[in-house]
C-alpha cells in the first residue's frame, strides 16, 4: 500500500518512512503544505499521514482543499495540539482520524490499518481468497490452516493483489503501490516477486490462483 507522509520535521518524517517501509508500505515524503497538497492531488495514495503545522499551507487547509476537490483518500492527521477543539477542527476539516504527538508507532500503524479498512467496503479486516487468508493486523498468511512465511515485500505484494482480487493489476501499478517510487527499479522485479509468491501460496497446495495475464499484468482469483 502506498502512503504519503506530509511532515516538516525531517527526523520524524525519516523515522516514519523507515518504520512504514519496514512494515511493507511504499512511502513518499513531502515537507510542506503546498507540495503535500500537490502530491496528494496527483498521486494514487491509499492513505495520507498529514501534520497540521506545516510551512506554506496548514494541514487543515490541505485536507479541506482535497475534500473540496472530491479527493477522498483516507487522511490521518498528526499534531502536537491535543485539545479537544483542535481534534474537532481537524476532523471537521475532513480528516478521518487524529493522532497527537508524541505518539506510539504501534498506534499509528493500527490507525492506518483501520483507515484502509474503512476507505472502501471491499477492504475487510481479514482478506480471503478461497482457502488463502491474510490478516494485515497480525501479518499472518495461511492456506488450508497452514501458516505461510512471507518477507515484508512479499506480504505487501500479496495484500495489494488480494485487495484487488479478480482485477488485472499491471506491473507499473504494483511498482507504484508496493515499491518505493524513488527507487530506479526494473519492472521485471515484479515478475520475480510474483514467482516467489507462487512458490509459497500456490505450488505447495497444488493451486493456481495467482495468474499471469499475458501482456496486461497479474490477477489473483478470489475463489483461491
Amino acid at each position: 500500500m502506498r502512503v504519503l507522509v506530509v511532515e516538516d520535521e525531517a527526523r520524524l518524517a525519516r523515522a516514519l518512512q523507515r518504520g512504514l517501509s519496514a512494515e511493507g508500505y511504499a512511502v513518499d515524503l513531502a515537507a510542506d503544505g503546498p507540495s503535500g497538497l500537490e502530491a496528494a492531488r496527483h498521486g494514487e495514495y491509499d492513505a495520507v499521514v498529514l501534520d497540521i503545522m506545516l510551512p506554506g499551507l496548514s494541514g487543515y487547509r490541505v485536507v479541506r482543499a482535497l475534500r473540496d476537490e472530491g479527493h477522498w483518500v483516507p487522511v490521518l492527521m498528526l499534531s502536537a495540539k491535543d485539545g479537544e477543539y483542535d481534534q474537532a477542527d481537524g476532523l471537521d476539516a475532513g480528516a478521518d482520524d487524529y493522532l497527537t504527538k508524541p505518539f506510539s508507532f504501534v498506534v499509528l500503524l493500527a490507525k492506518l490499518r483501520a483507515l484502509l479498512r474503512r476507505g472502501a467496503p471491499e477492504r475487510p479486516a481479514i482478506l480471503a481468497a478461497g482457502s488463502l487468508s491474510l490478516d494485515p493486523a497480525t501479518r499472518r498468511v495461511t492456506r488450508e490452516e497452514t501458516e505461510i512465511t512471507l518477507t515484508a515485500r512479499e506480504f505487501a505484494l500479496l495484500e495489494y493483489l488480494m485487495r484487488h482480487a479478480d482485477q488485472v493489476v499491471t506491473k507499473i501499478e504494483l511498482l507504484d503501490h508496493v515499491w518505493d517510487a524513488a527507487a530506479d527499479l526494473d519492472p521485471n522485479v515484479v515478475e520475480v516477486y510474483v514467482g516467489y509468491l507462487r512458490r509459497k501460496i500456490d505450488v505447495p497446495f497444488d493451486r493456481r490462483c495467482l495468474q499471469t495475464v499475458r501482456g496486461a499484468g497479474y490477477r489473483l482469483e478470489s475463489r483461491g
